[in-house]
Order: structure tokens, then C-alpha cells, then sequence
């Protein structure tokens, strides 16, 4: 990607979606735009794979629904700053620091060494990306995805309900034909139900999070500039809540993908614990999230997917924002040269480069989440190993970097060696 995109402002000018991209064809009522790619889905993944594509010259159109946002910490590591040129204005605050919280109250805090974790307001961050497609020139229209279908000659149509107007619950019917399709329509893609066999099989799990404003005068202890991670049964019987700062807001939520588990009654007890019951809340978000990526992200021919849709979502950690904009330009390669060499194989190129860059980090990260969050006494135990200097270096290092450092080979011996003695229970909590 071009360092041009560090000029582009959120108050930047959008252009008219009315209009049609380069390479679009002009429409009568008896004809059907044509495009060389749809995006279904405007988020981080679906915004980058817009833009991308836009800026390879492609006739593009963003077609996202009004009004969602997905239920999320908002915490971006350097790796993601840096490849995707976010400029330092959206970044609503820097977390320098992480405190890990076990169920007997035991907190470790972990200073993250020469750097900071950006955290973003997913509103507005969302909305900058998808201005940025538009001004490398991408078309960007307001809209429901509703089905697939197929024109005479095999092409693909996109058939959607359009929002003519913002106030309008109800859309107009509308279709576009595409020479190529990105489904980045997060979880529980359509576009994947419809076009990729084996989608609906995928698991899911459930994040909820309440946006409040910071109060006047902090609760003791606060500190805007540390992220708290809960890991306690009671916040989540097998993942962990959060509270995160926002600048002038707060992330609280938690996940879990035990359908009796109250998330809502895990947030009052989240903000009772962090002084901030009584905070006023802005937001309430919630969404499913997917537990392991597809097995398959195509349709061998004219359809990949991005983002939540293909299910990359990191297990332990549950972060998804690098993972989705990585995967989404990793699609938009792929739809690029499956366009440009007329060979459907290329599109199998998006998983298996993503999966190369980064299936050994969530294979690691499954592992750990299966163990290490199965009950308390396990979390416990989790929480005292991050205590340990080796660990906390070594996790940000990989974290900050995405992918597992291969730096200080003796550290990683020693983690072993610990590591064992708390499986074996021979290491004091």
C-alpha cells in the first residue's frame, strides 16, 4: 500500500455514490451496471480489499449496510499501523501497558517495552477506511447484500436492497453484475452460505461490549493509558472480559460461546468491579464472532471471502481488526489475479498465503485457549505464568510484530520448562 494514504483526513470529501467507477458501464432501466468487483461488507476487511483493488485500477463498488458496528476492544498493534499507513489521529488513545487479572483478584501488570498498542473507536475507524476506498475510487453505496444469482452468460449479480435515503428503514431493490465477488459481510457470511460449500458448518461464539464515557473523576486505580483482561468463570466461562480505554470512552464486554452464559450480566459485574457501574453508556454492542477460519475461502471461481466471513479471528485473544485488514488485502490479490490471468485457481492463493503467514500463530493460540481458559484453577495458574518476565517479552514481541518471535532462543526453553511445571502442578500459585 501507498504511503499516499497518510494525507487522507476523515473529513476528507467523499465522491458521489451516484456515479459509476472507472470501467463501470452506464445504466438504462433495461440494463445492469457491470463492475469488476462487488465487495459485500464495509468493514476493516471489506474496506481494505476495496481499496486495494481500486487502486490496482479495477472498477469497484463497496456495498455495506448503515449503521453497524461490531462489538470490539479496539486495540490495533504497530504491525497494523505501519502496513496500513493509519495515521496517528484516529488512535483514541495508546495502551502502554496490559494488566492480567486471575479469578482470586491476583493482577500482573505487563509494560509493553518500546512501543504502544493503538486502540481505535471502531465508528469512526471503519468509516476512515471506507472513505479511503472511495478516494482511491472505489463506489460505495448503502445497502443489504440478499442474494447471488447468475446471468445468462455465467456472470455473477449481486442482488441487494438499496438505501436511498439515510432515514429510510426500508430499501429499494437493486442489482449489479460483477466479473468478481468479495464476501466480507463478517460472520455468518451470506455470501458464504450461498457460494462457498462447507461455510455453514463454522462455529461461532458471542461478544458483547457497552461503549461509556469516562467519568469526571476516574474510579481509584484507573488508568487510561492500560488495558484490563479479565480471566475469571464468572466474566466468562471460557474466554475473558476487558476493559479498555478509549480516550474519552471505555470498552467493556466480554465473550463466550456457552449459549446460557448471561454476557450482558457478565458486563454489569465487569463495571460494578471497575468502579464504573453508574458510568453513562453511549453504546451496546453485540455479534458473533468465528472460532477458526474456513476450511475453504472460495468458489473456485469468481467468489472469495475476507474478514469474520472467512473466520480469521485470533483464539485466545479473540483479535480480529489486523487479521481482517491482512486477509482482505490478501482477498484483493487474489480477486487481482484471478482478473487479470482469467485462472480461478488463483483465488485459493488468499487462504493459503494467509495461513502460511499466520496458521502456526493461531494453531498456538487455539491450544492455549483450549487449556488455559477451561476452568479457574487453570486461569489462575495462567495468570501467575504471566508473571514471568520471559513470557511478558516474548507475547509482545509477537503480538506487536504478529508473528512468533524467533529471538532469545533460551527464553523459550525456559518458558517450556515452566510452562510443564504449571501443567504439572509442581510450580506454587
Amino acid at each position: 500500500m501507498s504511503a499516499r494514504s497518510n494525507d487522507i483526513s476523515i473529513d476528507s470529501p467523499v465522491r458521489s455514490t451516484q456515479g459509476t467507477a472507472h470501467g463501470a458501464s452506464n445504466t438504462s432501466p433495461e440494463q445492469t451496471e457491470m463492475f469488476d468487483v462487488v465487495v459485500v461488507g464495509g468493514g476493516p476487511s471489506g474496506a481494505t480489499a476495496a481499496e486495494h483493488l481500486a487502486r490496482q485500477g479495477h472498477s469497484v463498488l463497496l456495498l455495506d449496510r448503515a449503521g453497524r458496528i461490531k462489538p470490539c476492544g479496539g486495540a490495533i498493534p504497530p504491525r497494523l499501523i505501519k502496513d496500513f499507513h493509519i495515521p496517528d489521529h484516529l488512535l483514541v488513545a495508546r495502551a502502554t501497558s496490559a494488566r492480567m487479572i486471575s479469578p482470586s483478584r491476583n493482577r500482573v501488570d505487563i509494560p509493553i517495552d518500546n512501543g504502544f498498542v493503538g486502540m481505535v473507536d471502531r465508528q469512526d475507524f471503519d468509516e476512515w477506511l471506507r472513505q479511503r476506498a472511495v478516494l482511491h475510487g472505489a463506489i460505495r453505496r448503502t445497502g443489504t447484500f440478499e442474494r447471488l444469482s447468475r446471468d445468462e452468460d455465467g456472470t455473477a449479480v449481486v442482488h441487494y436492497q438499496r438505501r436511498e435515503h439515510e432515514h429510510r428503514s426500508e430499501g429499494v431493490p437493486a442489482r449489479v453484475r460483477a466479473r468478481m465477488v468479495v464476501g466480507a459481510d463478517g460472520a455468518r457470511s451470506e455470501v458464504a452460505r450461498q457460494a462457498v460449500p462447507g461455510a455453514e458448518r463454522t462455529k461461532y461464539v458471542f461478544a458483547y461490549h457497552e461503549i461509556v464515557r469516562k467519568p469526571a473523576s476516574p474510579p481509584p486505580g484507573y488508568d487510561g493509558s492500560r488495558c484490563d483482561v479479565v480471566y475469571d468463570g464468572v466474566m466468562s466461562p471460557d474466554f475473558y472480559g476487558w476493559v479498555f480505554p478509549h480516550g474519552d470512552t471505555l470498552s467493556i464486554g466480554t465473550g463466550s460461546a456457552d449459549k446460557g452464559f448471561s454476557l450482558r450480566g457478565a458486563v454489569d459485574k465487569l463495571r460494578r468491579e471497575a468502579g464504573l457501574a453508574d458510568t453513562e453508556t453511549l453504546r451496546r454492542e453485540g455479534a458473533p464472532i468465528p472460532m477458526k477460519p474456513l476450511p475453504r475461502w472460495d468458489n473456485g471461481r469468481d467468489v472469495v471471502l475476507a474478514g469474520d466471513a472467512a473466520g480469521v479471528v485470533a483464539p485466545a485473544s479473540g483479535e480480529g481488526i489486523y487479521y481482517a485488514m491482512a486477509g482482505g488485502q490478501l482477498a484483493a490479490e487474489a480477486a487481482h489475479e484471478c482478473l487479470s490471468t482469467g485462472n480461478p485457481k488463483a483465488l485459493k492463493l488468499a487462504r493459503k498465503r494467509f495461513m502460511k503467514a499466520h496458521g502456526t500463530v493461531f494453531w498456538v493460540l487455539g491450544v492455549m485457549q483450549a487449556f488455559w481458559y477451561s476452568n479457574d484453577r487453570r486461569r489462575e495458574r495462567f495468570v501467575k505464568i504471566c508473571e514471568d518476565r520471559d513470557v511478558q517479552q516474548l507475547t509482545f514481541e509477537s503480538y506487536m510484530n504478529k508473528e512468533l518471535t524467533r529471538k532469545k532462543p533460551m527464553a523459550h526453553v525456559r518458558i517450556f520448562f515452566k510452562d510443564m511445571a504449571h501443567l504439572l502442578g509442581l510450580a506454587r500459585v
